[in-house]
């Protein structure tokens, strides 16, 4: 799909580095999901660093996830 999540780096700030099967990269500020439901872990610095990528998502490894229609979004285009 091109909405495939191909490259995911953490950064400070609580924010991710992502780069898209279609060529779309940029930045997705998680701090807005911080204070809700299951996204409250991703508070722990050392978990969110965790960061990674199974078929095509941005995951977190207690199953914690950003839909694509989320991260297509809320992705700040970077060169």
């Amino acid at each position: 799909m091109y909405w495939d999540v191909k490259t995911v780096k953490p950064l400070t700030d609580y924010r991710i580095y992502v780069e898209v099967a279609d060529g779309c990269k940029g930045i997705f500020d998680m701090k807005p999901y911080l204070d809700h439901g299951v996204f409250r872990e991703l508070r722990d610095v050392h978990y969110f660093n965790q960061v990674g990528i199974v078929f095509g998502a941005v995951t977190w490894p207690h199953e914690q996830d950003i839909a694509p229609e989320t991260l297509m979004v809320g992705l700040i285009a970077s060169d």
